[in-house]
């Protein structure tokens, strides 16, 4: 059972976090192109699409965790502090994305709506930021799932 849910877990963060990843990487430099030439109505659609993915996948991600955590307890792993760690690793990432990068997508979607829309506030560095945050957090997260430093388990 052990292998299904760890098979499981990685699927759900290859299929969720993946796409999510690259999509919200993709977003700033979109971004700039569409703010550079408000007529290039196929940078707002790349935003779009962009932040659709980012939106959806996020909503997958959920899987993540969830399995993580079943996951963990069928290693007996879950009091563990490279787990411990990684939970709140994950919180943390969880919310950049949730309060930081699609948040200022909304905003960034708002600003390019149209070549008659009003210009509105819209920072692709500082996006580009909270995203490579964002991922850092990921990326932090699957080496410790990885290496598990104090791990006894041998798997």
């Amino acid at each position: 059972m052990t292998k299904l849910l760890l098979s499981l877990h990685v699927l759900a963060a290859l299929v969720a976090v993946g796409p999510v990843t690259v999509a919200a990487s993709m977003f700033p430099a979109t971004l700039r192109r569409a703010l550079g030439d408000p007529a290039d109505a196929d940078a707002r659609t790349a935003l779009r699409t962009l932040h659709r993915i980012c939106r959806v996948y996020a909503g997958v991600g959920v899987a993540v965790p969830l399995t993580g955590f079943f996951t963990a307890d069928s290693l007996g792993v879950l009091g563990d502090a490279w787990l411990i760690a990684s939970i709140l690793l994950t919180t943390a990432a969880a919310g950049v994305l949730a309060l930081l990068v699609l948040p200022a997508q909304e905003r960034a979607l708002t600003a390019t709506a149209g070549p008659t829309t009003p210009p509105t506030p819209s920072n692709p560095g500082r996006l580009a930021m909270s995203t490579g945050v964002f991922n850092l957090l990921w990326a932090t997260v699957t080496v410790l799932m990885i290496v598990r430093p104090g791990s006894t388990t041998g798997a």
